[in-house]
């Protein structure tokens, strides 16, 4: 992204700076417990409003559906596979011994998984890609479910032993997408960045958080949806689950690609007739 920045913009100079934030620092408390909805951008979100950076490029489904006033997600980079991949030491997840061990960071993969396999034993990770590896290759886990999207950026894919089913596993709301975030004035940046926005992540992208949105929850919510857009039209799944997968809301809208923000409100109100309310109040987790 940064390469294609600079070809947009060769009069400018650009330099990267590395902040860490309370997510990559912290890994003691469980994602799914934690009232802090921006752990992955807030120090981001900080240094863009403090002026000590110009743009902010976030994993999209790590950013909240409100954002901050002065900030804006002004660009959104053509999305990776958007699924999600087991890693183990070689069996596919229905290969898998009852009361095997799998690793995951969210609730939403949790849910998902007991309902394909509630016979497994599904443990809270934390950590970069390498140390979730690392559980695996050591045997102290059998397996762990982790985005597509981090294993290609990284250059891991050949550890992949099987991508997940999108009917089983819905991903979160951005998945595999880079969201690019900046401050509302800077009409410089918005002017840049619009070069690397990919118009059909974008439509999907803005379905999706307007799903999440309508919904009243955060990404720390068993809560999935896939947007895909297919000529004029944008067809949008979405997912609302109990935490250990025993019950399931799941259904789709389609829209035009011109009004996805409409489609992502249409399926939410359609899945509140369905009781999603019902099954978030049951969670407990905004």
């Amino acid at each position: 992204m940064l390469t294609q920045l600079k070809q947009a913009a060769p009069h400018l100079e650009f330099s990267l700076i590395k902040i860490i934030t309370q997510g990559d620092h912290d890994k003691s408390i469980p994602l799914e417990i934690t009232p802090e909805q921006r752990m992955f951008v807030k120090e981001l979100e900080e240094a863009l409003l403090d002026n000590r950076i110009n743009i902010a490029i976030h994993s999209l489904k790590d950013m909240t559906t409100r954002l901050p006033q002065g900030l804006s997600l002004a660009a959104v980079a053509e999305r990776l596979d958007p699924r999600d991949v087991l890693v183990s030491r070689g069996k596919k997840l229905s290969e898998l011994a009852p009361g095997s061990t799998i690793g995951t960071g969210g609730l939403r993969r949790a849910a998902q998984l007991l309902a394909y396999r509630p016979d497994l034993k599904v443990i809270g990770v934390r950590g970069n890609v390498d140390t979730r590896l690392k559980k695996v290759t050591s045997g102290k886990l059998d397996g762990i479910i982790i985005a597509a999207a981090a294993m290609i950026r990284l250059g891991v894919e050949s550890r992949i032993t099987e991508y997940l089913s999108l009917e089983s596993f819905l991903p979160a709301v951005g998945q595999g997408a880079l969201g690019i975030e900046i401050r509302d004035e800077n009409l410089e940046m918005a002017e840049l960045v619009s070069t690397v926005n990919h118009k059909p992540t974008w439509q999907c992208a803005l379905a999706e958080r307007a799903f999440l949105n309508a919904l009243g929850v955060g990404c720390r919510a068993p809560v999935g949806a896939l947007a895909t857009v297919n000529d004029n039209t944008l067809t949008l799944q979405g997912m609302v689950a109990t935490i250990n997968g025993s019950k399931i809301i799941s259904t789709t809208e389609e829209g035009d690609t011109l009004a996805p923000e409409r489609v992502g409100n249409q399926l939410a109100q359609r899945m509140v007739d369905m009781g999603a309310l019902k099954l978030i109040a049951e969670v407990g987790v905004r």
